[in-house]
Order: C-alpha cells, then sequence, then structure tokens
C-alpha cells in the first residue's frame, strides 16, 4: 500500500548500482576439449514479480524492471561486496572480503582531486576494449550523452544526477520546463492563453487528467477490496476509509479523486499523487488517455535564458571526461555511475557535437530517448530478444567485455506469487527466484531437501536486506512539559526505550527464527558505517541505567533480565519527574502521560515481527502503573497518515536504506541555509550537534572520517532516545540445485553483490 512508496523513494540511490552489476568479476571464458568457446543452450529461467515494462536504463522504476535493463547496460563505475566503488576498473582491483581475495574489473578508471577552492574535480578514463552488443564501439560521447539526458529539463525519470552539485547545472537546466509541468502550474479555473500551449493542448490535458484520475482512483479502491479491505458491496465511502480518506456516505469515484487531488494538489511525483498509487502511476493513466498526444507534453518549451552546456561536465580526451563539482558531495560518486547508454540507439550521431553544445538530442527533447522505453539495449552481459507471454528473453552478449557468458539464454518469467516461485524451482519450471523467506516457505523448503535449506532440490543464499526494522518515538509528542530536547524528556523516552529493548531477542526470534539478528543501532548493518561489536564504544541498546551503570551481566537469565529492565525503567521515570512510590508510578509531570498510545500496523491480527516485544513491554508496564496502548492497525496506511499528522507518540516500522549512510534525509531539522530532511518529522529531533556532525560526514570523501562522524550520530539518536533499533532481516535468493551448476554462482553473495553480479559466469548442468 501506500508505506511501500515510502520504501521505494528511500531505495532508489541503488539504482546505479543495479545498473553496473555487470561490471564486476574476473574474466573467465568457457571451453571445449579443443580450447574453442562453448555456451551451454538450456534456457536459464527466473522468476520475477510482474514487470512494468520500463527496461530503459533511464526510465525503469521498478526493482523487476530495472533487473532488466541491468541485464543488457554497463554502468560507468562498479561497485565491490561491501558496496564501495571500485576507482581502477580497467586493470582491476583486488580487495578481500570474507578471507577471500576478489578481482573486480570495469570500464573506467576515476581520479577524484578536491582542490582549494573547493571544487572537485572526477576524471574518468575508458578502456577503449568496449562494444554494445550491435558491435558499436562504446566511447566517451555515449557516457556524455547518457549524463546529458538525465539532466535534461524535461528529464523525469528515478535518476537524481540533476541534484549533484555539478557546475553549470542550475544555469543548464533553468530557463526551460516540459508543457506538462507549465500546464500543471496553470490554475484550471483562471485559465488563459499563455505562448507556451493551446487552449485546445490545456483542455486535451486536462480531460486526460480527470479521466485518468478516476482509473486510478478506481484501482486503488479495487487493491483494498482484493486485500480485504473491504468489499465489492461496500460504499465507496468505506473502501476509500481503508486508504486514509474521509468521504461522505454517498461518495462516487469522482468524488475520492476530487479529494486525492484537494489533498496532493497537481504534484504527479512520487511525494505527491503518486503516493497513493496501488500500482499503476497516475502518469502513465494520464499517458494512456493522451495516447498520441501523450509527447506534446514531455517535449520541453523555452521559458526563459538557458545555458547552452553543463560546463562541469567536460571532454577531456577521445577516451576520457571530467566532472567538476562545485563542492565536496560524499553522495555523488553514486549518482556518477550511471549506465553508458549507446548513443547511437537511444539518440543521433548527427546530433552529437560536443565542440558546439550538440549532445544526441534537441534539448527538451527526449523522444528519441522515451521510444526505446521497452527494447533495451547496451554493452551488459546479454542481449533483450522481447518481452511476451510474460517472459523477458535475453541471448549472450558474445562482445561482452568480461567475456562470452556460458549460459546463452535467459528468461525471466512473471510469477503470481512467493508459493509460485518456490513451487516453480522445486517442481523445475524455474532455476533461480525470490520469494519471501517466511515460516512457509522456509519449512517446504527443508521438506524438499529431506530436512535442510540446502540440499539436493533448493540451495537457499540469505543476505542481510538493505534496511532494518525499528520502533519510533515521537520526541515532542513523548516529552515534559513540551520540551522533547530536554533530559527529562529524554530519561521518559529512555524509560520505554529501556522496555521495549529487553524483548527484543525474545520477539525477533519468535518470528524470524534465524533469518533476523536483532541490531543496536538505527542503521542497517549492511551499511559501511554500521558499529560493529568489535569497534571502541560499542553498546547493546539502552542497556544502562540512569547512572550510566551496566543494567545486565553475562549470568542472568532472561526473567531476570526482564526484571532489571523494569528495575531501570522507574529509575529513568524518576529522573524524568515521575513520582514513584513503592515500585510503582503514581503522578506524571506536566506535559506527560501515564499513558501513551503505540501504533504497530500488524494487519489486525497480531501479524508483525515487533508486536511480542510491544505486548510484552505492555504488561511489564502496567506491573509499575504504566499504560502502554498498542493500537493493531488492520490498515498499515493509517499509520503513515497518522504520522503525517504528526499525532502518533509511538510506532513501530521499517525503514529502507542505501548505498550510502547519509542521514540527512531522517535527523537533520534544518538549519538558517537548509530545510529539514523530509521524514524529519516523524521524530522531532533538533539537535545542533546532530546536526553539524551530518553536514560535516557530506563534506567529506574520506569513509574512516565519515564512519567516525556517523558514529557520533549514531549515539546522539540514541540519547535523544526516539529510536530504539529492533531487527535486521533477511533477504533469499533460491536456486534449483537439480539444474543450476552450483559451483558457478557468484561467490559471496551480498546485499550489494548479488547473484547476478558474474551471470556471465554461471552455468547450467
Amino acid at each position: 500500500m501506500k508505506n511501500f512508496k515510502r520504501i521505494l523513494a528511500l531505495t532508489l540511490a541503488l539504482i546505479m548500482c543495479v545498473a553496473m552489476f555487470a561490471a564486476c568479476g574476473e574474466t573467465k571464458t568457457p571451453s571445449g576439449d579443443n580450447g574453442d568457446e562453448v555456451a551451454n543452450d538450456t534456457p536459464l529461467v527466473v522468476g520475477y514479480a510482474p514487470f512494468s515494462s520500463k527496461f530503459s536504463p533511464f526510465f525503469s522504476e521498478t526493482a523487476y524492471d530495472q533487473d532488466v535493463q541491468a541485464m543488457t547496460q554497463l554502468g560507468l563505475l562498479t561497485s565491490d561486496r561491501t558496496g564501495a566503488i571500485i576507482l581502477k576498473g580497467i586493470e582491476g582491483e583486488t580487495i578481500e572480503y570474507n578471507g577471500t581475495p576478489y578481482t573486480y574489473n570495469g570500464p573506467a578508471d576515476l581520479t577524484i582531486t578536491q582542490n582549494d577552492d573547493g571544487t572537485v574535480y572526477y576524471d574518468f578514463v575508458l578502456r577503449d576494449d568496449v562494444t554494445f552488443s550491435d558491435g558499436e564501439k562504446l566511447t566517451v560521447d555515449d557516457v556524455i550523452f547518457s549524463m546529458y539526458v538525465l539532466c535534461d529539463p524535461t528529464y523525469d525519470g528515478s535518476s537524481t544526477l540533476f541534484a549533484v552539485p555539478i557546475q553549470g547545472m542550475d544555469e543548464y537546466r533553468s530557463g526551460m520546463d516540459s508543457r506538462l509541468n507549465l500546464v500543471l502550474a496553470t490554475e484550471k479555473a483562471g485559465y488563459t492563453a499563455t505562448d507556451f500551449f493551446t487552449e485546445d493542448q490545456y483542455n486535451t490535458f486536462w480531460a486526460a487528467f480527470d479521466a485518468a484520475g478516476v482509473k486510478f482512483a478506481q484501482e486503488i479502491l479495487d487493491y483494498c477490496v482484493a486485500a480485504g479491505y473491504g468489499t465489492e458491496t461496500d460504499s465507496v465511502a468505506t473502501v476509500a476509509a481503508n486508504w486514509g480518506y474521509t468521504l461522505a456516505e454517498d461518495a462516487t469515484v469522482e468524488d475520492f479523486w476530487a479529494a486525492i487531488v484537494e489533498n496532493c494538489g497537481y504534484d504527479l511525483s512520487d511525494e505527491g499523487i503518486n503516493y497513493e498509487t496501488a500500482g499503476t502511476s497516475i502518469s502513465a493513466f494520464i499517458n494512456a488517455e493522451l495516447g498520441d498526444k501523450a509527447a506534446e507534453y514531455a517535449v520541453g518549451v523555452q521559458t526563459g535564458e538557458s545555458a547552452a552546456n553543463i560546463s562541469g561536465i567536460q571532454k577531456t580526451g577521445e577516451n576520457s571526461l571530467r566532472v567538476v563539482l562545485t563542492k565536496v558531495d560524499a553522495t555523488a560518486i553514486y549518482q556518477l555511475g550511471v549506465a553508458i547508454a549507446p548513443l547511437h540507439y537511444y539518440g543521433s550521431d548527427e546530433l552529437f557535437d560536443y565542440d558546439n553544445n550538440k549532445f544526441g538530442f534537441v534539448k527538451g527533447d527526449l523522444a528519441s530517448v522515451r521510444a526505446k522505453t521497452t527494447q533495451p539495449m547496451g554493452a551488459g552481459p546479454y542481449k533483450f530478444v522481447k518481452f511476451e507471454n510474460g517472459v523477458v528473453y535475453f541471448e549472450a552478449n558474445e562482445s561482452y567485455f568480461l567475456g562470452a557468458p556460458k549460459t546463452k539464454y535467459v528468461q525471466f518469467m512473471e510469477t503470481a506469487s512467493d508459493d509460485d516461485k518456490l513451487n516453480g524451482v522445486i517442481t523445475g519450471t524455474i532455476d533461480i527466484s525470490d520469494p519471501s523467506i517466511d515460516e512457509d516457505t522456509v519449512d517446504a523448503i527443508k521438506k524438499a531437501n529431506g530436512g535442510e535449506l540446502s540440499g539436493s532440490k533448493v540451495y537457499t543464499n540469505t543476505v542481510d536486506n538493505l534496511g532494518y526494522g525499528y520502533l519510533g518515538i515521537d520526541a515532542n509528542l513523548v516529552s515534559v512539559g513540551g520540551d522533547g530536547a530536554s533530559d527529562a524528556s529524554k530519561n521518559l523516552r529512555k524509560a520505554l526505550a529501556t522496555v521495549f529493548a529487553v524483548y527484543r531477542d525474545v520477539s525477533v526470534d519468535s518470528y524470524y527464527g534465524e533469518r533476523a539478528t536483532v541490531i543496536n543501532y538505527p542503521i542497517s548493518n549492511t551499511s559501511w558505517a554500521a558499529p560493529q561489536a568489535t569497534d571502541d564504544g560499542y553498546k547493546v541498546a539502552f542497556s544502562t541505567d540512569v547512572e550510566g551503570n551496566a543494567i545486565y551481566t553475562s549470568e542472568m537469565t532472561a526473567d531476570e533480565k526482564y526484571a532489571a529492565a523494569l528495575t531501570a525503567a522507574l529509575g529513568y521515570f524518576e529522573a524524568a519527574g515521575y513520582t514513584v512510590e513503592d515500585g510503582k508510578l503514581t503522578a506524571a509531570p506536566e506535559g506527560a502521560s501515564l499513558q501513551y498510545e503505540l501504533w504497530i500496523p500488524a494487519d489486525g491480527k497480531s501479524d508483525h515481527p515487533a508486536f511480542m516485544m510491544v505486548s510484552l513491554a505492555d504488561d511489564a508496564l502496567a506491573t509499575i502503573g504504566f499504560d502502554l496502548v498498542v493500537k493493531d492497525l488492520a490498515n498499515s496506511s493509517d499509520l503513515w497518515t497518522g504520522l503525517e499528522a504528526e499525532t502518533v507518540a509511538m510506532w513501530c516500522a521499517a525503514w529502507g536504506a542505501t548505498v550510502d549512510p547519509d542521514m540527512y534525509q531522517i535527523y537533520f531539522s534544518g538549519n538558517d541555509t537548509m530545510a529539514a530532511g523530509g521524514s524529519n518529522y516523524m521524530y522531532d529531533i533538533d539537535d545542533d550537534e546532530l546536526n553539524q556532525l551530518i553536514l560535516d560526514a557530506r563534506t567529506s570523501l574520506d569513509q574512516a572520517y565519515r564512519k567516525t562522524m556517523y558514529k557520533a550520530c549514531l549515539d546522539i539518536v540514541v540519547d535523544w532516545a526516539v529510536e530504539v533499533p529492533v531487527y535486521q532481516r533477511q533477504n533469499a535468493i533460491i536456486f534449483s540445485a537439480e539444474r543450476v551448476n552450483l559451483d558457478t554462482i557468484t561467490p559471496d553473495i551480498t546485499t550489494f553483490y548479488g547473484w547476478m553480479a558474474e551471470i556471465q559466469n554461471l552455468e547450467m548442468k
């Protein structure tokens, strides 16, 4: 539902890593007895969720579509198994992981230079032996073309390269906008003709907008009914209420759409109307209504002065490129690793003349690029053949620079459910897939294997999910005297966090078993910045009392730990100003309460990894006179509505993460020159020292220094007690042990280095 969009938005920064997976690993060429190369003709079949046919390196959105385009593309940069960028891709870098040295190769070398004037040079040198799958040579012009597409004023894909502080970017993107944005910016009721669109174009768009909106709203209603949040006989108002909208009882679908527009405005982005999507984007519905006329609205029109080029994207030689940043931006490197799309395929060689500010297409008109959205082509390990009857067909790219793939044919097959994915691998119709690794899946795999998670039928590989589960506390709503930053308020939240934290182990183990672990800092364990148990200063979350003494000893039983946590909580409550008599809370200080509500999206049936934790905490707190009201939400979208309204004191949820652990989005509370991070309102944390540490970490390219800064950030967040880190769960990839040569699977698969990273080496039996 709607919260899925929030997680997706937090993970889109991974698109670059997906695109560049194919530029990794050692070159190994299969050969027959006579030394000739051979490839297995048995197709490798991979079970996937449904595709959206956006297979473009520029416009793919879902993870499934991104995997399709990544099979065909080559990224400018390469990452290792920890997500770190490889700077010497041409000769390769050898880096040890889990005691094993691995060599990583890519299409380019990168040198980063920080200058005295604050600018930063990213100098790329390309290898000269890479070709696209159609035999055309890959050159620096293809890189420049790809970057200009992503920076065009009308570009509306998921890349944010245009937001990187590249010299001259603002000047290039100013003075032009798409006709779509200009129409949206015009008030419907006050329309007057402008120089940017005709009255017919205006009226045609709004007719399509309204028709598309009704279908968009109907899809939401249908989704709710299919998910059990309403029945086909329920009124629109009844079903819409499960999506967080209050409508008149006689409301129509049109009324529901009008309410969405009133709530979101005319913003079509994932932070606007499309935040409400139940599957199909509002833009897709609008374009379907516009039909052939959709292209008219995607084209950019001149609205003012605009630079002819991006001065910071500089061709420095036949095989080299420099990107100039106006300031240090530690996250920029993840955006600069663009997929190198072929200029001659997605654009036009005739329209490329670097010296005369021509970059492969007419500025503001990406029609040629959009036209290839469903038919990707690049320099990746495989060639796209077709998408037909729910199956994407690939054929090996024999000219792939790391060697021709050993498996000639690959098929990505749409698979209806997790059960179908698993059963497909067991019965032989699917070779690889990624079902949710819940108890039922584990039991089914073990049954097929005769008791083991990996055996003769199914080989299971698990990696940590890029994200983590947590319990959040709003600093303003759970405070003393209305001051969320005071020591008293922090002690109140620490009292609660201490009780929650002690029940994490039993709750996570009960729900996930071995498929998740308890974490002690609010950061995904997949991150290089995550504190490790062997690091200096590492502490178990909320394991000290108000005096700073350890609450637990290694000899304690579980029950003794629960009792010790409750005793420590009383100490924190008393320090917060609560009246404690005979081990019971009898009065709360001004602005605080003896009762707080906690929301948990457990489908109304206690189905959540943290539900046992909060239930046990509820029971324990009740024994000392504190009432924790646990609200089990049948509709998870209610949580996000409540959080946005800042009416939820405590809640349970999960964060998606990105390759870089930048904390701006969640914890930065704003200063005189920079706005607060988009999700800061959830915690209402406001700390000048934390703000400065976040900014300091952003302005350094030294990973060791940044890790130190982020550890200090995490310590401050823990001290505010606005977030109780709970669990790090695992994802699974399963392989047919009967049909896939397991010895050829990418070794040491990680969150950042998936099974496809060395797909050119994968063999069928």
